[in-house]
């Protein structure tokens, strides 16, 4: 039998603590996105902004069963976020985003769903205004982004509808962009909060 250094063993114990804390925290997230869905209105036209795998979609889905669904994301490998999971974190190509575009497409076959594989910039301006009951952003989370997606989303959300979004308290580099984003979004009254729980926020366009 082959014999294992102790320095072998303190670095595979690490591999798995590592692996087990990703799977708690993805459970943890999956809770707080469901929990904020089940206050979406059911039969409703929905946009998602930041799709990324068929999670988010799949539960959507199941819990809103919208009448339409649009997702929006680029599915575009960007190497200049090395620390995002869309720039090197998670996946390492653009082969790798290709494979989880066309599992997206696979999951989502014969069900409501319009994809728009584009940035937010170059396909919220063209949906119809006063068209959505409701719109999640969780797409580039650098503060400017955060801010134009909120901005781009008011007029195509209807009166009382709703601007909700994921990561509100997220950090990075000593700040909290999409906290402040959102916070700025909130100060111009255009919206008020209908809750700011769990990391998620919900806004209520007036």
């Amino acid at each position: 039998m082959k014999k294992v250094k102790p320095g072998q063993r303190v670095k595979a114990r690490q591999k798995v603590k590592t692996a087990q804390r990703a799977k708690t925290t993805q459970k943890v997230k999956i809770g707080r996105r469901e929990l904020l869905l089940r206050q979406m209105p059911k039969n409703s036209i929905c946009a998602a902004i930041g799709v990324w795998k068929v999670g988010l979609t799949q539960r959507i889905l199941n819990i809103v069963q919208p009448q339409k669904l649009h997702l929006i994301d680029p599915w575009l490998f960007q190497e200049e976020y090395p620390n995002r999971m869309y720039g090197g974190k998670v996946i390492q190509s653009q082969e790798d985003m290709d494979k989880i575009y066309q599992l997206v497409l696979e999951k989502t076959e014969g069900k409501n769903v319009v994809f728009h594989r584009d940035f937010s910039r170059n396909v919220v301006p063209n949906l119809e205004d006063n068209y959505l009951d409701w719109i999640y952003i969780d797409g580039n989370n650098s503060y400017e982004f955060v801010k134009q997606d909120l901005e781009l989303c008011f007029n195509k959300v209807k009166v009382g509808g709703l601007i909700a979004g994921d990561d509100y308290n997220l950090r990075e580099e000593e700040s909290f962009p999409i906290r402040r984003a959102v916070n700025e979004f909130i100060g111009t009254g255009l919206v008020t909060v209908e809750a700011i729980h769990n990391n998620q926020f919900i806004l209520k366009k007036e």
